[in-house]
C-alpha cells in the first residue's frame, strides 16, 4: 500500500515530503526511544512517534523507512522540517494519539494485504 493512500484513509497532514507520497509502506513500526527504533524497525516501515527533533530524520533516513507520522497534534521542529526535505523523508502528523492510530494503521495495510497475510 502506498503512503498516499494511508495518508488520505488516516486523515493525515502532509508536513513534507509530498513528492514522495508513491512510497510503497510495507509494515509500520511504533516508538519513542531512536536506539530501540534503529535496531528494530525495518526498511519500507511508516514509522509512529511523538519525537519532533531532527534526530528523527537521520533514523529514518538510515533505516530507510517510508516515512514518518508524528501524533498527538505534534509539528516537527523547523530543523527537523529542513532536514527531512534535505534527506527526502516524509513527515506527517496526526491529532490521534500513538494507540489510536497505530490501530487504524494496522487494520488498513492487513486489510491490503489479505486475509492469512504473513507477519513481516
Amino acid at each position: 500500500m502506498d503512503l498516499d493512500a494511508i495518508v488520505k484513509f488516516l486523515n493525515l497532514k502532509v508536513f513534507c515530503g509530498f513528492d514522495r507520497l508513491q512510497t510503497e509502506v510495507l509494515n509500520g513500526y511504533t516508538g519513542d526511544l531512536l536506539s530501540d527504533v534503529m535496531a528494530n524497525s525495518k526498511e519500507g516501515d511508516l514509522w509512529i512517534t511523538r519525537q519532533v527533533h531532527q534526530n528523527i530524520i537521520a533514523v529514518a533516513s538510515l533505516k530507510e523507512h517510508a516515512g514518518i507520522v508524528l501524533v498527538q497534534g505534534a509539528e516537527p521542529a523547523q530543523e527537523t522540517l529542513a532536514k527531512a526535505m534535505e534527506e527526502n523523508i516524509p513527515v506527517m502528523g496526526t491529532d490521534l494519539s500513538g494507540f489510536e492510530i497505530v490501530g487504524k494503521m494496522y487494520n488498513l495495510i492487513r486489510a491490503k494485504k489479505g486475509p492469512g497475510a504473513a507477519e513481516s
